[in-house]
């Protein structure tokens, strides 16, 4: 094994540590009111046991927030981001060679081959997961396999540097693995290295240390501060598979802050009385006859007398314990329900967008869920710049690496994420086209718009805003072309042969005429 570098990877998370400490306590506090196993307290193994809430609105909540998230930030019906072309001369070039529409299909096909990959891999279930750590803890570490795949790192597996502008500039990941599962070289220069062999236990720690160096990344793995053989690594700018998430950006902080934090007084509110409202109730449930000491009914009669049976005794006697308690109940009910409502509208749920009463309209609701996604409008945009963009410009170096799609020019085109309410990518193209058409139909007549109007552009524009794949489904301009003189040729002959029957049909009639005995002979 190799020496470490001058800070070995443990210094440096240990270092760290203490500076991510507040942001982990808090992430811990938020999962106990929602899901306690996004992130167990420290010490939590298979056998320790979580938690439980008493109250579900939070993980309802959670679970709720991230399937919107996800399918904002990853539609399943399109691409989420669109190529552009940034080379001034492939686009007159292509201008100048009425190629625009083809340039457009060849870019969205490449679209369509990450979009592929990304559901090959099964990137949008740690995706999925990756959203719910974002909701409560605020961070999270996506790491995408050369493989295909991806895996999801937690607050407290790992530690985060970055510069006043939020970049990150280092990342130590802290893992627990298997001691048999190591090389044997790795035991052998462990071995040597710890004398009373005191590192042979179950478990060993293996850190993942990812440095910026100003124009790329450079990963190695250390296992006791040695450089682990063949874990050397470089990536360039954009391309790496590490990428550290936030929630939400707070300028000179290296961590970010949970959706959970902002409303945590809310929902620890909620579980303090639901747990008050649960205990009560279950104590005011509790059937408990008394017998008066003084009084003739003993209270052995009536502990073995069954159900129906007589027996000698005054039923002024004997009492049922109540609690006179609905007055309070009530008070609790009432706050208990003003925080469901606010909660509710946080975390986007349903029964906070539609509104009690007898008919509600359909697009009512649909004003009102956009309204509260709207909301969300910041989420969308940090998101879109630490998390969609970096996996887009991973996956297509990936695959470029493969061969599956071709290597573009360096600086010639660059991915655009488009979000939004919907995320709908491409499709803002589509209804740009669709307005600008019908606004043309409204404004000349049909056979005008036909004069200026290259409708075989707008046909492969609209294939390709749809995510469609138009070869072989849209005819080519040359098949088109050849169609229509075809179909010309084909007039043509009919016409001739239609002249040619008239002429001697009309040939016939003259000869007719003429060879026809007249009535005076």
């Amino acid at each position: 094994m190799s020496q470490t570098p001058s800070t070995s990877a443990k210094g440096l998370y240990s270092r760290l540590e203490t500076d991510r400490q507040p942001y982990l306590s808090r992430a811990r506090d938020a999962a106990k009111l929602t899901i306690p196993s996004l992130m167990p307290e420290d010490g939590h193994g298979a056998t320790s046991k979580l938690k439980t809430p008493y109250q579900s609105l939070g993980a309802r909540g959670i679970n709720n927030l991230s399937s919107k998230l996800l399918m904002a930030l990853m539609p399943p019906n399109s691409p989420f981001f669109r190529l552009r072309v940034d080379d001034p001369e492939i686009e007159e070039a292509a201008e100048a060679t009425e190629a625009t529409a083809e340039l457009e299909k060849a870019l969205g096909k490449i679209e369509r081959s990450v979009m592929t990959e990304i559901e090959k891999s099964a990137i949008r279930v740690s995706v999925g997961e990756t959203l719910k750590q974002l909701i409560v803890a605020g961070n999270a570490l996506l790491y995408i396999k050369p493989q295909g795949g991806a895996k999801v790192f937690k607050l407290d597996q790992y530690v985060v540097q970055r510069d006043p502008a939020g970049n990150a500039l280092e990342i130590v990941v802290k893992e627990s693995i298997s001691y048999v599962t190591l090389p044997d070289e790795v035991k052998k220069a462990i071995e040597l290295k710890d004398a009373n062999n005191s590192s042979k236990k179950e478990k060993v720690d293996l850190y993942t240390r990812i440095t910026y160096t100003g124009d790329g990344w450079k990963v190695h793995q250390e296992i006791h501060d040695m450089v682990v053989p063949g874990s050397e690594g470089q990536y360039p700018e954009g391309k790496t598979p590490w990428i550290p998430l936030r929630f939400t950006q707070i300028d000179g902080e290296d961590y970010g802050r949970g959706y959970v934090e902002e409303f945590y007084g809310d929902l620890w509110s909620m579980e303090k009385l639901t747990k008050a409202v649960v205990e009560g109730s279950a104590a005011a449930a509790r059937i408990l006859f008394l017998v008066n000491p003084n009084g003739t009914t003993e209270a052995r009669t009536l502990a073995k007398a069954p159900n129906g049976a007589i027996r000698n005794g005054s039923a002024a006697d004997v009492s049922v314990l109540q609690m006179d308690k609905q007055a309070d109940f009530s008070i609790a009910y009432q706050t208990i329900g003003s925080l469901q409502e606010r909660l509710s509208y946080a975390f986007l749920l349903n029964s906070a967008i539609q509104r009690d009463a007898e008919r509600v309209t359909a697009e009512e609701i649909r004003y009102m869920a956009n309204e509260l996604e709207a909301a969300l409008g910041g989420v969308y945009s940090i998101l879109s710049q630490e998390f969609q963009l970096p996996l887009v410009m991973r996956l297509m170096y990936v695959l470029e690496d493969k061969g599956e799609i071709p290597t573009l020019p360096e600086g010639s085109v660059s991915p655009s994420i488009t979000t939004g309410v919907e995320a709908l990518g491409r499709g803002h193209d589509l209804e740009k086209l669709d307005m600008f058409l019908k606004g043309m139909m409204d404004a000349v007549p049909p056979e005008v718009l036909a004069q200026y109007i290259n409708f075989s552009d707008y046909i492969t524009r609209r294939g390709t805003a749809l995510g469609i794949d138009t070869n072989g489904l849209v005819k080519s301009q040359q098949e088109v072309q050849q169609e229509q003189a075809a179909a010309q040729k084909a007039q043509q002959q009919q016409m001739m042969q239609q002249q040619a029957t008239e002429q001697g049909m009309k040939t016939v009639g003259n000869i007719a005429e003429k060879g026809a005995p007249s009535n005076e002979q």
